[in-house]
């Protein structure tokens, strides 16, 4: 398992040879399928840290 996730991280900026239309299109939707799940994963962390509730921000003497 840690031998393929290394050699798919490693491959990340090779150039791929693509030889059929149907090569492609899965190269194309396995790299958007990996955006997907980076946004999926980086959008609720994004959320959390940037809406912040402060429930004792009434009470502040102003």
């Amino acid at each position: 398992m840690f031998n393929a996730m290394s050699e798919f991280f490693a491959g990340i900026g090779r150039a791929v040879h693509i030889g059929t239309l149907v090569e492609y299109y899965d190269y194309i939707k396995a790299v958007e399928y990996l955006i997907c799940v980076g946004f999926l994963i980086a959008f609720p962390l994004f959320y959390k840290h940037i809406i912040k509730y402060n429930g004792d921000s009434d009470k502040h003497k102003k």
